[in-house]
């Protein structure tokens, strides 16, 4: 998955779609899901105890991860991603929209240079 927790996501399937990104709170890769902050949120009810009070808390429950784009800051959307490689061999996410418009899209740096992709 090229999502990671603390990323910005747009939601765009399900009851929760919207035009605004989200902040990725957990991810749960065995089963292909992530927790998104203000999404698929329902309410669980806690019985009174000891020490606690009882009541409804409001919960987010998992999102399956092909409901979600990655936001790309300079396109202001929700986009698809590809892996790219600098003249170094620094591995980077890149906006798939971004490059068609010749603009620089590097959504994260996903891996230290690699003298094994580096250009000469």
């Amino acid at each position: 998955m090229s999502i990671r927790k603390g990323d910005l996501v747009m939601v765009i399937a399900g009851d929760d779609q919207d035009k605004k990104p989200h902040k990725v709170l957990r991810m749960i890769p065995s089963k292909g899901k992530l927790v998104v902050e203000g999404v698929n949120r329902t309410y669980k009810h806690v019985r009174p105890g000891k020490n606690s009070q009882g009541g409804r808390l409001s919960i987010e429950l998992p999102v399956d991860c092909s409901n979600v784009l990655l936001f790309c800051g300079t396109c202001k959307k929700g986009v698809r991603t590809k892996i790219s490689y600098t003249p170094e061999g620094v591995k980077l996410l890149v906006c798939k929209s971004c490059l068609k418009a010749g603009r620089a899209g590097v959504l994260r740096v996903v891996a230290k240079a690699d003298p094994k992709y580096a250009t000469k």
